[in-house]
């Protein structure tokens, strides 16, 4: 039985669908891109990971194979079980509230962009009360343009990945429509995503209690940010 899906979200294809329309067979299969890559260049080796909303663990993988220790989280527990060799946690992102605190706290799958600012918020306030008080949050961000650049696609391996619309459904919020083709499969994935200019993003960190580092890419989309020293403390 699939869970209820989230209002404005859904999915269709082959194995189960999460709440969010994200399918479990797609996600399994889908080949990580230099994702990796950034946050090893950014981050202490061997530090202690904990990937929020982490899915299938496309990501988790790669990083375990770096070297990392990860601490994996994702509300779906059909996503958590294709993981191994890290540690899991079935939770929602926004209720996650662990004993331990991390060197790293990643929040990636453009997750900052949800529809609605409540949930950014928790998703923001989750990342600062995991990192410990010297440590970094990375978070990654929607390019500029990604809304009007439609439709477009991209090869993921024997796939294609294509974003077939991006249209305004108010309050600033978007409803994306994806699918992905392979040789034996298809999905198609429909959700919500609310654009954030660079002064808005920087202000819901600043509401969390964080604050930009600097941008490791040179299209902005990764961004590392600390905790905020508190003003007595200056």
């Amino acid at each position: 039985m699939q869970a209820q899906a989230r209002e404005g979200y859904r999915g269709t294809g082959p194995g189960d669908i999460t709440p969010d329309g994200c399918a479990v067979q797609l996600y399994a299969r889908l080949p990580v891109g230099n994702e990796p890559d950034v946050i090893a260049a950014a981050v202490p080796s061997q530090a202690r990971l904990l990937e929020l909303g982490s899915g299938a663990g496309r990501m988790t993988h790669a990083l375990l194979e770096r070297g990392f220790e990860v601490t994996a989280v994702d509300e779906s527990p059909a996503m958590l079980e294709r993981i191994h060799g890290a540690r899991t946690v079935a939770s929602s992102i926004e209720t996650l509230d662990l004993a331990d605190r991390f060197d790293v706290v990643l929040l990636a799958s453009f997750l900052v962009h949800a529809g609605d600012p409540r949930v950014r918020q928790g998703l923001l306030e989750t990342c600062r009360r995991h990192v410990v008080d010297d440590g970094c949050v990375l978070v990654q961000r929607e390019g500029a343009d990604w809304h009007d650049q439609v439709p477009r696609e991209t090869r993921h391996g024997d796939g294609v990945v294509r974003v077939l619309s991006s249209h305004d459904v108010g309050d600033g919020v978007r409803s994306v429509e994806v699918e992905y083709v392979f040789p034996d499969a298809r999905w198609t994935h429909t959700f919500r995503s609310r654009p954030l200019s660079t002064e808005a993003f920087e202000q819901a960190l600043q509401d969390a209690g964080l604050v930009v580092d600097r941008y490791l890419t040179p299209d902005h989309t990764w961004v590392q940010a600390r905790p905020a020293v508190p003003e007595e403390d200056t």
